[in-house]
């Protein structure tokens, strides 16, 4: 299954484009109801608007043949620790145990600068180029985990 982070996720009609191809089911996890095609293999499930309701939620559902889309980088981690199949960022940056750590590190320096006052800006802007390898990641992950059963 692919578990979506979907409240603010960018990628939604890339991740049904891939499901459909691989009858893969999805399911978008979200604090509110969400629009999404009327298929057997899109579902979604609302939970409260608690604080990381939806992020334990997905955890609570992960198993080790699942793929998480989420941009959230503990949220990332929390699957990984959890067993997660593999976890992809929207642009198409996949979160390993060999890389989860750094991403950690940077997003507490990134949030210690702004607690300071410092003006560093956001992330980029997401590009059509993101969209294109977020896609192309996901196609390459789906046929990985399904040829691992």
């Amino acid at each position: 299954m692919i578990l979506v982070d979907a409240d603010a996720c960018p990628v939604k009609e890339e991740i049904y484009k891939v499901a459909f191809r691989y009858q893969v089911p999805v399911k978008l996890v979200a604090n509110a109801y969400l629009r999404l095609p009327q298929h057997a293999l899109i579902t979604i499930e609302v939970v409260s608007d608690g604080f990381d309701a939806a992020d334990d939620r997905i955890v609570e559902l992960v198993t080790p043949k699942d793929i998480v889309i989420t941009a959230d980088i503990l949220l990332a981690d929390r699957c990984l620790k959890a067993g997660a199949a593999a976890v992809l960022a929207p642009n198409g940056k996949p979160f390993t145990e060999d890389s989860i750590g750094g991403a950690i590190a940077t997003r507490a320096v990134m949030a210690d600068l702004r607690g300071g006052g410092d003006q560093i800006g956001g992330p980029p802007p997401f590009q059509k180029k993101d969209r294109s390898r977020f896609l192309s990641t996901l196609d390459e992950t789906v046929t990985r985990v399904l040829r691992q059963g």
